[in-house]
């Protein structure tokens, strides 16, 4: 069930990005009404996970570095569906809450360059997400987003008014599809192929 606080955030940001952003969003019929999945996106920006998830009509979780879950903003990000997880390594415990929210069905946004790259630029995948989607066998929406870090891009503080976001949601990739691939190193080959799919998406 989304909670009132998860929609008022997801309206406040749907109006800031469209009003100052001129954001356009494409492809939004291509997420499912039902069921686990992961929104892979490349990323750029601390707007991308608001500006991901502003339009998607669905339960959607976020991670969030574990130091952030502490007085008052821990209260409201928890409410806003954020995972606490370790930037350095992977906990048993946060890889069981995570595979815990797809297997409950709901959706989960991941970028697979695992932190925010320079100047819009793609970045290498890592393995998390491949690890991610063998751990709970769901499918995969690739995402991109345009625009993002020239608005609030690594190392800026304000936001850039005016400058324009462009989100594109791919097709669904079912989880088969990565079963066919060469088992060796198959956590690294499903990462790459998705940030593949990623690049591949037109804007």
């Amino acid at each position: 069930m989304i909670s009132l606080t998860y929609r008022i955030a997801q309206s406040l940001s749907y109006l800031y990005l469209k009003i100052f952003h001129g954001l356009n969003i494409i492809g939004l019929e291509n997420i499912p009404k039902q069921g686990s999945f992961i929104l892979a996106c490349n990323h750029a920006s601390y707007i991308d996970p608001p500006a991901v998830g502003c339009r998607v009509n669905r339960n959607l979780h976020y991670f969030a570095r574990d130091s952030l879950f502490v007085g008052p903003l821990g209260f409201l990000i928890k409410r806003l569906n954020a995972i606490p997880v370790n930037r350095d390594r992977m906990e048993l415990k946060t890889l069981k809450n995570i595979l815990a929210v797809l297997r409950n069905g709901n959706p989960l946004l991941v970028f697979p360059e695992g932190t925010r790259t320079v100047n819009g630029k793609f970045g290498p995948a890592k393995k998390g997400i491949g690890l991610l989607i063998t751990k709970a066998k769901c499918g995969v929406i690739p995402v991109r987003i345009e625009g993002a870090n020239k608005i609030l891009g690594k190392g800026m503080i304000i936001p850039r008014l005016g400058k324009k976001l462009t989100i594109k949601y791919g097709k669904f990739i079912d989880y088969s599809y990565f079963e066919e691939l060469d088992k060796n190193d198959l956590q690294q080959k499903i990462s790459d192929l998705i940030l593949k799919k990623i690049k591949n998406i037109e804007i």
